[in-house]
């Protein structure tokens, strides 16, 4: 298993590292020290991720036989990766996987599977131990096979080596898809979401349906946070899109120089994972 440096992930890039700086300063795409590493990462993705190149990473990964292992032992591993999308904190990715998580149960005290949720919803990207690219496996989401909206980062300066985007079958509103057909029916470029979402359907956890949208979507900013796309949406995607951002303000903003005492954390949330997602998984 080779270890690989993860490029930028920009949903985490510009997360804070205290809870001082005002929210529109976070994920600023316009300047500073990771612009051009950024900018290249999506250059990269918004070149090769096609309808052609999506259906292909499905037929590789969503059988999910690639290894076996436990849920924690993944989140451990992810601690091997290299991510420098961090600019300002120097510390595992399972801090942040702790600190999403405590962040979710202080406030949502009741529901354990959103506690798990926040503790496991990067480990998806898991794919880059496994030579996939980082523009493959982090990093915002979109649909492939419709028109690219605007609300994507770098919509403008990024696309035109995509074959996709010269196809006129596939620059109409819907593209290949119907109106209202819903998320479910929607490929969407590949990375860390859908892998986690195909991994969590194929050994049947249990996650709430809530959970899942936010495994799947939550990368997925053009939807839940510029509100693009609605006119592929049906009714469950429009009852879901509550919990998907009340989901992201966790995911953004719990993060903290203050980390967390991941030992003492471990047996509850090990119990969560025996609830919901038990003994050994196929990846």
């Amino acid at each position: 298993m080779r270890v690989v440096n993860l490029g930028p992930d920009p949903s985490l890039a510009y997360r804070p590292d205290s809870h001082e700086k005002d929210k529109s300063e976070f994920r600023n795409f316009e300047s500073g020290a990771l612009f051009d590493r950024v900018f290249n990462t999506y250059k990269l993705m918004h070149t090769y991720q096609t309808l052609d190149f999506v259906k292909q990473k499905h037929l590789e990964w969503a059988n999910c036989n690639h290894f076996s292992m436990s849920m924690m032992e993944n989140i451990d591993s992810l601690d091997e990766l290299v991510d420098e999308s961090d600019p300002d904190v120097d510390f595992p990715n399972s801090f942040h996987a702790f600190q999403t998580a405590e962040g979710i149960r202080k406030e949502h005290p009741d529901k354990d599977w959103f506690q798990l949720v926040g503790l496991i919803h990067d480990i998806g990207k898991i794919m880059a131990l496994y030579e996939e690219p980082q523009w493959a496996v982090v990093g915002d989401t979109f649909p492939v096979g419709c028109k690219f909206q605007n609300s994507i980062v770098f919509r403008n300066s990024t696309f035109e080596g995509n074959p996709d985007e010269k196809n006129p079958a596939l620059n109409t509103e819907f593209g290949i898809y119907e109106p209202k057909c819903g998320l479910n029916n929607i490929l969407m470029s590949w990375g860390h979401d859908e892998y986690l979402y195909q991994v969590m359907k194929f050994n049947k956890c249990t996650i709430p349906e809530e959970g899942l949208y936010m495994i799947r979507f939550h990368s997925f900013y053009p939807w839940h946070s510029n509100g693009d796309y609605m006119h592929l949406c049906n009714e469950k995607d429009l009852q879901m899109l509550p919990w998907v951002k009340e989901f992201n303000k966790f995911d953004l903003y719990t993060k903290s120089t203050e980390l967390p005492d991941v030992e003492s954390l471990r047996p509850y949330y090990q119990s969560l994972i025996d609830k919901y997602c038990p003994g050994i998984l196929r990846w």
